[in-house]
Parts: C-alpha cells; structure tokens; sequence
C-alpha cells in the first residue's frame, strides 16, 4: 500500500470515527473533503466553490462543503478523499463549562450585578429567531466612555465555533476579578479605556448547533433562505469587498454571503454598534481553530496599500504571536475570504483588526470545533496578555511603531 493510500486510510477511520451516519436533523448533506493545494492560489480556487476550509497544510487542505461543491472539485480532479458530514454526539456531562445562550445571558447579567460601577450590559440587536445580540461595555468611569479610548472583542459568528464565545468572556471576567483585587496594571487599563464585549455574534447559530443534544456541525446563522435551505455565513456578509471571492452565491454554502451585504440582523447590529462607537480603535473577532492571528486583508492578496497601517498591523500581530505561539499572516495567505469583520472594519473605519482563530492546530484527537472543556483554561492563559496587549495600546495603536 502506498504512503498516499495510508494517508488516505488513516483520515478515513479519524474522520468515521469523530463523524458517524448523518441524519435527517441537518438541513443538508455536508462533505469533509481533503483536497489537493500546495499555494494561496488554489486554495483560493478552492475557496472560490463556496466550500469552509478548516484545515491547512503544505500540500492540502480539509474543507466542508456541499454535494455540489464536492462535485465542482472533482470535476478539477483535487478532491482526494471525501465523507459525509454526521451529527456527532453531545459534549460528555463534564463539557457543561461551555455556555448556552441561557447560560451566557445570565453570566452577562451577573457581571453587571457583581461590578455595577464597572459594567453595563445592553441588546445591540435582534436575531432572526428574535434572540438579543448581548453587549458588555466595561469602564472605571462608565459616564466618561465615549471620551475614552476603546476596543471591541467579538466571538460566536459561526455556530460550531463555541470556544469563540468562552475565551473572551472569561478573560474578561477575570480581570474585572484582578480590578476588584487591586491590580495596578489592570486598574490603570480599565479606569482609562472603554472595553467592549460581544461574545455571541451569532446565538441563533449556537443554540441551533446543541439543541438536539447532537452537534450540527451547523456554521452560519438561522436565516432560511429563498430556496428553503437555512443560513448565511456572517463573516462573508459584510460590506468592504463582499462577494469578490472565497464566498458563495450559493444559499446551500457554508460560506454564502447572503443576498446583500449586511443582509443580516447580526451583521446590521455590529455595524450601527461600530459606527455608534465612534471611539473604538481596536478589532479583535475571536474564531477557531488553527492557531493563528490574521491581519488584512482577508478579500485580496495585495499588502495594506499604506506601509505604516500595514507595519502597525505587523508589528501587533508579531508581538501576540510570542506570547500565544500562533502564525501570525495577512488572512490571504491562507485563500482569499472576501466580506469579513476585519476587513470591513480597517476598509472602512480604519479600526486595527485582527482575527484570532484559538486552539488547537487542527481537528486530529478529537479537537478541531468540539476540544473539550480541557482546552478553556490553556487557551485562557495563552491569549490574556494579547488582549491585555490591544487595551494598552487602544488609545494609540501606532505607538507600537514608536517603541520598536
């Protein structure tokens, strides 16, 4: 037998035995698919058929995609190995650290209870299934923040991606406990930024993904669309370069773009949210997995046009990545993803972005979209220092150019 047919036996049995028979509860048949891309610009091709890649190495990719996907890549001769996509079983009993909508709602809430001087929590924003979009803005002088420095931490814009919502939330939680002990450090930031929190872009998607106590593999939000199937991919639906690639027409595409930009109540919400904080000059949209920082843009292979906005993005990138360990990269080099948080809000409001995709490395053990409740506490200690790291520099993020 070959090395190839080894491979290719091998991500058989992992991907059978993580994902079983898929069932009826999934709006459609979805498709693990290795394919064969040894650059940025067949992965783009790939990128290009509508497919999620979640997965990358030097000579393939791993993406999820639909029948017809899966058929456009054969048709190119790439596709190396495909299995259907099944609802794999519910987090065991110990995996209850991770929140649902309901539980999330309520840690919000107790937040604000527990440091009413610190915290004010409001809806930004309806869902299509009427859920509130939550937002935590946190201060020393709450009756001052508009005139303070600010930044916005994002997760949950796809569905699966539950690690997303937990990371910021108690990164948060505890340095609003280090605030209350008297760390100086956390003090001296607190009482002069304005920190924002959106921790679930997307709840619709979330809950949809465990409502069953089986997970959906579900990605996009709860839309249903004009040909009966459901979703659109949030972080292909706004506005800076929407639709110019790595992005589907396709409402049956994990990565469709919806029918305009900003099609979406969930992506409407962040907008006004960002043009009413007019303050805010940090970005940071938590994803997983891979393990890497992305910087603009997402949308073209071209650099940032203007050397010092590209070096401030560089620069930030580069010092994060010593203290999580991820690559940090222009999101491009990965294939290009047009319509995204960071390119839209650097494209258009000049806000420094970054897109964090966590832990782990890629979906082998059992990791990938679902890792475990073990992971939480790791992946905390990995990246509150370069949230701690943006907050320092919100007031002037090109000071970092300065100190360098």
């Amino acid at each position: 037998m070959s090395r190839l047919s080894c491979g290719l036996c091998l991500l058989a049995g992992l991907l059978f035995s993580v994902w079983p028979t898929p069932s009826t509860s999934i709006d459609s048949t979805q498709f693990w698919l290795k394919i064969r891309a040894s650059d940025k610009f067949q992965r783009s091709v790939i990128a290009d058929t509508g497919v999620a890649i979640q997965w990358i190495k030097d000579d393939y990719v791993i993406a999820i995609g639909n029948l017809q996907e899966k058929k456009e890549l054969e048709k190119l001769g790439w596709v190396e190995f495909s299995s259907s996509v099944a609802e794999i079983k519910d987090f065991p009993s110990k995996d209850s650290e991770f929140h649902n909508y309901t539980e999330l709602t309520a840690s919000l809430n107790d937040l604000q209870k527990k440091y009413p001087q610190l915290v004010s929590l409001s809806s930004i924003g309806s869902t299509v299934q009427g859920r509130e979009i939550l937002a935590l803005r946190i201060s020393g002088h709450l009756d001052q923040g508009a005139q303070m420095p600010a930044i916005l931490f994002m997760g949950g814009h796809h569905a699966r991606e539950h690690l997303s919502v937990e990371i910021p939330l108690l990164i948060v939680e505890r340095m609003l406990e280090e605030y209350s002990k008297g760390n100086e450090r956390i003090r001296r930031l607190i009482d002069s930024r304005e920190i924002h929190l959106i921790p679930a872009v997307n709840p619709d998607g979330l809950e949809y993904d465990i409502a069953s106590g089986r997970y959906q593999m579900w990605r996009k939000n709860r839309t249903q669309n004009r040909d009966g199937t459901f979703g659109v991919d949030l972080n292909r639906n706004y506005s800076y370069g929407w639709g110019t690639g790595g992005s589907s027409r396709d409402p049956d595409s994990e990565t469709y773009m919806g029918t305009a930009p900003f099609s979406e109540p969930e992506t409407r919400a962040i907008k006004k949210y960002i043009e009413d904080h007019q303050n805010i000059s940090t970005l940071l949209s938590f994803h997983t997995f891979s393990e890497l920082i992305l910087y603009p843009w997402g949308g073209k292979y071209d650099p940032i046009s203007d050397q010092r906005d590209r070096n401030v993005h560089i620069t930030m990138a580069n010092k994060m990545a010593e203290w999580n360990g991820y690559v940090a990269e222009q999101t491009s080099e990965l294939y290009i993803a047009s319509g995204d948080t960071t390119d839209w809000a650097f494209g258009e409001h000049k806000i420094i972005s970054f897109t964090f995709e966590l832990d782990p490395s890629s979906s082998r053990g059992g990791g990938g979209f679902y890792p475990g409740p073990d992971v939480i506490p790791v992946v905390v200690n990995k990246n509150k220092e370069p949230m701690l790291y943006l907050i320092e520099y919100a007031d002037n993020p090109y000071r970092v150019l300065d100190a360098n």
